[in-house]
């Protein structure tokens, strides 16, 4: 029996992933990521990091970030303490849906993940008063192949919010249509 039910977005590699769970009147259980069902969906590189954020206000982005080659990395994101809009972005030249955004609200109640491969822009904004998310890579972070496009910067809507806070780092990424070049990712 599977424990995750995988659905594609209209981005080619992008998937939500639901997690399946066991429920008793103790609680419940559920698998977080497993190596064998993860690899029918492409992710067939082992993990290399986890990481841990706690956001601690309502309207606070992080992103968009990304690494590039040969750094570049998939993402497994899950809000595993309140609500969160996570964003990904097409940056890969070659894919038909270059330049195109997915947003999915990820949160405690729904239990969904996303699955972002290689060539993915990545960020979230806070939809609660705080947020734990975790995000399972499959390669190292890199100082030196860390890259971002400002949050703003492409038709994604953002649930209306106009002046998010936040990083200084994030506020000062260049916009996405000056900063590609399709050679470069």
């Amino acid at each position: 029996m599977s424990r995750f039910d995988f659905v594609s977005t209209d981005l080619a590699g992008l998937t939500v992933v639901q997690r399946k769970a066991l429920e008793d009147q103790r609680g419940f259980l559920s698998r977080f990521y497993c190596a064998e069902e993860f690899s029918e969906t492409g992710m067939t590189k082992p993990i290399a990091q986890i990481n841990h954020t706690l956001t601690n206000r309502i309207g606070a982005v992080r992103g968009m970030h990304f690494q590039y080659p040969p750094h570049a990395e998939t993402k497994l994101v899950s809000c595993l303490q309140g609500e969160i809009f996570d964003v990904a972005v097409d940056l890969r030249c070659d894919s038909p849906t270059f330049l195109q955004w997915h947003g999915e609200v990820l949160s405690t109640e729904n239990r969904k993940s996303l699955l972002i491969p290689e060539g993915f822009a990545h960020g979230f904004l806070t939809l609660s008063k705080s947020a734990t998310v975790v995000y399972l890579t499959s390669t190292l972070y890199s100082a030196e192949h860390d890259a971002g496009i400002l949050w703003n910067s492409f038709s994604c809507e953002w649930g209306g919010i106009v002046n998010p806070i936040l990083s200084e780092r994030d506020s000062n990424f260049p916009t996405l249509s000056a900063f590609i070049n399709p050679q470069d990712i």
